[in-house]
């Protein structure tokens, strides 16, 4: 087996785009003229937070089934199903930081692509753990 460079790439691609989100608080920050520590008193300071916290909160669970997935079913597959994951992470955010109730498409597109990769690991795994 060869090591799956798609799906290296795909991570760090995805790490690319938490780094984007982290930059656009920064920006958010500077527009706001809230510095650090505080987390509050603009709603658009509030939202990019929320958006880099909420990716942030999904990376550990995309990132182990990623690779799980595609040691189990395949590079490509995962990589492509990754960057389904970074497209629904880039809508999310785009959506959220416009308003929050834009938030949803990217969010269920991101957890829908985490769900195969979750549950397609798992369910190979226990198949080769049965035999």
């Amino acid at each position: 087996m060869s090591f799956p460079n798609a799906t290296a790439i795909v991570t760090l691609l995805a790490l690319l785009a938490y780094v984007w989100m982290g930059v656009r608080v920064g920006g958010a920050r500077r527009t706001s003229g809230i510095a650090a520590p505080a987390m509050s008193g603009d709603p658009m300071l509030e939202r990019y937070l929320r958006v880099q916290g909420n990716t942030l909160e999904w990376l550990p669970v995309f990132l182990v089934s990623l690779w799980l997935f595609a040691l189990y079913w395949g590079d490509l597959i995962a990589a492509g199903l990754g960057v389904v994951w970074i497209v629904g992470r880039v809508l999310y955010a785009l959506g959220y930081s416009a308003a929050a109730e834009k938030r949803e498409l990217g969010f269920m597109v991101q957890m829908i692509a985490t769900a195969v990769l979750l549950f397609g690991a798992l369910g190979k795994a226990v198949l080769v753990l049965l035999g």
